[in-house]
């Protein structure tokens, strides 16, 4: 046989373990830009979730009878542990962040069969679970900037001082949603932006810098092949295609495309959540449907609905079409002419 037939053609799959590990590097550059503009809490945050994720899959894996060498060590409930922190506020109640997390593990990735088996993005149901539970203490979010120290940080984390006001504000999408819906019509996207000290140059403060972050390091995992093009892109070039569409039409009352684009989790949705390859669609035109519909409802929830963000019950509810997605995109068997007709005979 021909050596061009032998197997060299074909790569081998990196691990788990290696794929989970360049992940939680890809999200170092936003960490950093989290903690410059908005304090060392996040840390604190992102250090508590990890505890806990480590915990429950203990726990769960011990119920279970799987070794627990093997999956503890393959760095998919840091993974989801990070996202976690990552999209709870900073100074959400350390019980809040721990609860959360353990639902994330426990019930979400586990009651489901464990890696590779949940329907669910584990880290997206357990937001859901927490803004729907406890909206006012998932509202805690820092002012960009803040003077407040890593000590009074703390007191709020760890229930010492709960006096918000002073070192809080709304984030970028809530205070341009309330201040549209609240005041009256002459009020403008433009006015809004110039007269509320959440907003940046281009999106909110502060945050512009932590989504460059996510891109950068979403841009990485795309080179090392850890994930595809289709969703970042179809995500962000459909959530583009629409805000741009509405604020042209009509400029003082729809947001630009780029504020959307750098406020709230769209880069971090692009590129480490939506990507989840267990619960997002499978195909490459799949894909790019899947993507299309988080950033449709993304927009949807952002503008009219009663939630800042809508990334994470706009992943669930594609969540949910994935398997008809993936039955829609299915590309043909080889050797048939389309996936419903039987092989074609060869000689």
């Amino acid at each position: 046989m021909s050596s061009a037939f032998n197997s060299p053609y074909f790569r081998q799959p990196a691990s788990v373990r290696s794929v989970m590990l360049r992940v939680l590097a890809a999200l170092l550059p936003g960490i950093a830009a989290y903690v410059w503009f908005f304090g060392a809490a996040v840390l604190v945050q992102l250090a508590l979730a990890s505890v806990a994720a480590l915990v429950g899959e203990a726990a769960m894996l011990s119920i279970r009878r799987k070794p627990l060498g093997l999956f503890l060590g393959d760095g998919s409930a840091l993974v989801t542990a990070w996202l976690i922190a990552l999209t709870l506020p900073p100074l959400a109640p350390w019980w809040l962040t721990v609860v959360a997390t353990l639902f994330a593990i426990m019930v979400v990735k586990h009651l489901y069969g464990g890696l590779g088996q949940n329907p669910f993005n584990p880290a997206m149901a357990a937001f859901c679970i927490m803004i729907v539970a406890f909206p006012q203490l998932m509202s805690q979010w820092p002012a960009p900037g803040n003077s407040a120290t890593l000590s009074s940080q703390l007191d709020l984390i760890f229930g010492g001082l709960r006096q918000l006001d002073a070192i809080t504000m709304a984030t970028p999408l809530d205070a341009l949603r309330t201040a549209l819906h609240t005041t009256e019509s002459k009020t403008t996207v433009d006015s809004i932006f110039g007269s509320n000290a959440a907003f940046g140059s281009l999106g909110g403060k502060g945050w512009e810098w932590v989504a460059g972050g996510y891109l950068l390091g979403g841009v990485w995992l795309i080179q090392q092949r850890i994930i595809t093009w289709h969703i970042p892109v179809a995500f962000l070039a459909t959530l583009a295609v629409i805000a741009g569409a509405f604020h042209l039409g009509s400029g003082d009352r729809f947001a630009p495309p780029l504020f959307h684009l750098l406020s709230g989790g769209a880069m971090l949705g692009a590129f480490f959540i939506a990507t989840d390859p267990v619960s997002a669609a499978t195909t490459p035109r799949g894909k790019l449907i899947y993507a299309a519909g988080i950033a449709l409802l993304t927009w949807i929830i952002r503008v009219f609905g009663a939630y800042p963000d809508g990334i994470a019950f706009a992943t669930l509810l594609m969540n949910i079409c994935v398997p008809l997605i993936d039955m829609w995109t299915q590309p043909p068997v080889f050797g048939h002419k389309n996936k419903n007709d039987k092989a074609v005979p060869h000689g």
